[in-house]
């Protein structure tokens, strides 16, 4: 392995945490725009463009994430062979690709004003985030299989 391996592993290990900081709190924005009442125009967009901003800073961030990734297989490939768990984090890495991009689905619903979940919903999808988080760290740091 390269001199850089640490260096892009650390980078790498940053821009994850990261973007599921953004996946933790995007969802929770969307609680709280489920309970605007309809009349409250100044709130909801308030929260619209917190939600807007939020999402692109997490795609950059899983882009990065993503990408140094992709660097970190290229370094070291000799880790597919080195047990199930790999292949294990990367399937619930495009899970969470998919939760990112149902994200981006439901702030175009509350932007067309075409919500039909309820807040309690959102609260059970925001902790999805953190489950799946905790499964890939697991994967990787106790490499069970």
């Amino acid at each position: 392995m390269s001199l850089l391996y640490p260096w892009v592993k650390a980078l790498h290990l940053v821009f994850v945490a990261s973007w599921f900081a953004g996946l933790f709190y995007l969802p929770r924005i969307f609680v709280n725009l489920a309970q605007v009442p309809s009349d409250s125009h100044a709130e909801r967009e308030r929260l619209l463009l917190m939600a807007r901003k939020l999402y692109r800073f997490a795609s950059f961030l899983m882009v990065m994430a993503i990408l140094l990734g992709v660097i970190l297989a290229a370094m070291a490939p000799e880790l597919f062979h080195t047990g199930f768990w790999l292949h294990a984090k990367l399937l619930l890495v495009v899970v969470a690709i998919g939760y990112h991009h149902m994200c981006r689905s439901l702030l175009r619903s509350f932007e067309k004003l075409e919500n039909r979940r309820r807040e309690r919903w959102f609260r059970v999808f925001n902790e999805m985030s953190v489950l799946l988080f905790a499964a890939i760290v697991i994967l990787v740091v106790v490499k069970p299989f």
